[in-house]
């Protein structure tokens, strides 16, 4: 008999999970307090860095069954997800997403809507790419000048440094950190 497990995660301190665990329940699925695994751990973080799904990775048997509320719990991309989908499908672990209907992931119509997710995630990436370079683009032709503000240069520094002023003093006359400073001193 297939055993239910939970995967919640939030990414902050002051975020609960407890909503997620509602959720999961009023799908139906029986859940044995001691098989929810909850995290509070970036969503940015890859599945594989996660130290509560790595712990839940070695609770669960095949036929098991991991349930999620959204895709985005598993992993920190289209691509991360996918990557966790197959690694839990080939321990014989099913994937059920109840932001897609329940599906199984590890099915054939499950596999065909991650197929479908990943191929939309990546064309928003695309899309992304290229707005930001257009942007790019017409700035750098508007004659705006991108990058960070020069705050000192090398002819500055080298007019206080002839004056005998010490790296430090530089720093403090010109009001820019030491590190500024050092870097313009050889120029």
């Amino acid at each position: 008999m297939s055993r239910i497990f939970a995967y919640s995660r939030v990414s902050t301190i002051g975020q609960t999970t407890e909503n997620q665990i509602h959720e999961i329940k009023a799908a139906g699925f029986d859940l044995q307090p001691q098989r929810a695994i909850e995290e509070t751990i970036s969503g940015s973080t890859s599945s594989s860095e996660r130290p509560g799904f790595n712990k839940l990775l070695e609770r669960m048997e095949s036929g098991d069954v991991l349930v999620v509320t959204k895709l985005d719990r598993l992993g920190r991309n289209a691509i991360d997800v996918q990557s966790t989908v197959e690694l839990l499908e080939g321990k014989g672990i099913k994937v059920h997403c109840l932001a897609l209907g329940g599906v199984d992931l590890t099915s054939a119509a499950g596999k065909m809507t991650m197929g479908v997710l990943a191929a939309v995630a990546q064309f928003e990436r695309d899309l992304l790419i290229e707005r930001t370079q257009a942007g790019l683009k017409r700035t750098k032709a508007a004659g705006t000048k991108l990058g960070r503000p020069v705050v000192a240069s090398a002819e500055d520094v080298r007019k206080l440094k002839l004056e005998g002023l010490s790296q430090s003093g530089v720093a403090a006359r010109l009001d820019v950190s030491l590190s500024t400073v050092k870097r313009l001193w050889v120029k």
